[in-house]
């Protein structure tokens, strides 16, 4: 298994992934979203793993005025500003290889033990 944890410190659901994985021992790496961020090809793969750009978009998060842009763009442009403005993401987004969720999902990350 190689688990990687993408997120914020300050981020409540973040903070769980990581104690879920803790909890069971289970070794991951920590990116962290300020600093780093996804890669394209990672954003891409999440992507493909979450099904669509809305399911990776957070509704509450701070920049309201940014996520109405990314919601109601065309079609092309979407994935391509919410890359671009990677705040506008759910978070934790964990990465099991090509398998990926984006928000808290612990029932997912149990299926993958």
């Amino acid at each position: 298994m190689n688990i990687q944890i993408f997120g914020t410190k300050k981020s409540r659901d973040t903070r769980a992934a990581e104690r879920f994985f803790k909890e069971r021992g289970i070794r991951y790496q920590y990116v962290d979203m300020k600093d780093k961020g996804l890669s394209r090809g990672e954003f891409d793969a999440v992507l493909r793993a979450a099904g669509s750009l809305d399911a990776m978009l957070d509704p509450d998060c701070r920049d309201r005025e940014l996520y109405s842009l990314v919601k109601f763009l065309g079609e092309r442009d979407r994935a391509d500003k919410a890359f671009e403005n990677q705040s506008v993401l759910k978070l934790p987004i964990v990465r099991n290889g090509k398998a990926a969720t984006v928000g808290y999902a612990p029932d997912v990350w149990k299926s993958w033990m």
